[in-house]
């Protein structure tokens, strides 16, 4: 067993055009100020990350490596969320999704799908660059909007949009593995990749990738309604990421797991900051620690009440006060006593 590193912050809700949030710098002196040991970075932002410069230049690396170290702060990983997405969108999302992407591509879905690939390969080539050995990101989605079965699905259909999520991850994966990286899909409703079994689907029709990998976020399991402890029993060897996020499930006679389309605040599923939902994180801690857990313990914050600030300092105590100290001890070794091979036997009664 190992201790799990932490606390990280996920920058993705807190990047903004305002100081201290504006740039990376000036993000890391607040959030070492915090109290966070380490950040992770999301790629697609400008404002933070220059992804092409770092795929090719170390030296652009090692600065980023150096100015965190100055604040007392490590990178624990790059996240490609906004890339994964791109990789595999179905025509109904088409307009929302290019947004995400240049201007120049908007209304061009394969083109930015290619923009998207090349992206996280820079990706993985600029973690590789600054000592990272883990990459967060979505599987994107064909078949999301088929998730209830009415109409019938034809047959075939989930089978065909796998296999072609498959067919685009693929060279992804094999880069990935170039550079000694794990791709690690957030399980996340609205992706193709959304519970166990999805994953599974997926997971088989890449060969079983050895760099296919997933990054656990309870709280998108609660909003399923899907056990989310048995999850890490289940999937321990292939959960390299880990975002401490909570939320709470209050179903009513009025609306339940399809939020009935509300905003965020009515539903029935929400996010909470760390404490203020139902995720029973002593025992995800007590797993993850027990599993061997080698990664990070990341605060997202995703909360439709409390405010971003107040959500990340109480954050860090919440997750330091979780973070389980592995012992090197066994409790009851005072009580122990020497015993021979032949005292072994008569114990046994078979001496």
């Amino acid at each position: 067993m190992r201790t799990i590193k932490g606390p990280s912050l996920h920058l993705a809700q807190f990047s903004d055009t305002v100081a201290p949030f504006n740039d990376l710098p000036s993000i890391a002196a607040w959030a070492s100020d915090t109290g966070f040991k380490a950040l992770q970075l999301p790629a697609w932002d400008q404002r933070l990350f220059d992804v092409a410069t770092a795929a090719d230049s170390q030296g652009y690396c090692d600065d980023i490596v150096g100015m965190l170290a100055g604040h007392g702060l490590v990178l624990s990983e790059l996240t490609t969320h906004i890339f994964g997405q791109l990789v595999a969108v179905h025509p109904a999302y088409d307009a929302m999704c290019d947004s995400f992407a240049p201007a120049e591509l908007h209304g061009k879905p394969q083109a930015r799908t290619e923009w998207a690939v090349e992206r996280l390969l820079m990706s993985a080539k600029a973690s590789r660059r600054l000592g990272l050995t883990e990459m967060g990101t979505f599987s994107g989605s064909f078949a999301w909007p088929y998730l209830f079965p009415f109409p019938q699905r034809p047959a075939g259909l989930i089978e065909t949009a796998f296999d072609e999520l498959a067919k685009r991850w693929l060279p992804v994966l094999n880069a990935c593995d170039e550079q000694g990286v794990n791709l690690c899909y957030e399980i996340h409703p609205s992706e193709d990749l959304h519970d166990g079994v999805s994953f599974e689907m997926f997971y088989d029709r890449v060969g079983q990738h050895q760099r296919c990998n997933m990054l656990y976020d309870p709280s998108h399991l609660v909003l399923q309604q899907l056990n989310y402890l048995d999850f890490i029993d289940i999937y321990k060897e292939r959960i390299r990421m880990f975002h401490v996020k909570d939320a709470e499930f209050n179903p009513s006679g009025r609306q339940g797991i399809y939020g009935g389309y509300q905003s965020w605040e009515n539903r029935a599923g929400r996010f909470r900051s760390l404490g203020d939902g139902q995720v029973d994180f002593k025992a995800i801690f007590s797993k993850l620690t027990q599993y061997d857990y080698a990664g990070w313990a990341a605060l997202e914050w995703e909360c439709c009440l409390k405010h971003q600030e107040n959500g990340a300092r109480e954050g860090v105590d919440f997750i330091n006060a979780h973070i389980i100290p592995v012992t090197d001890k066994i409790f009851d070794d005072f009580a122990g006593a020497p015993i021979n091979q032949q005292q072994m036997k008569q114990l046994l009664g078979i001496g």
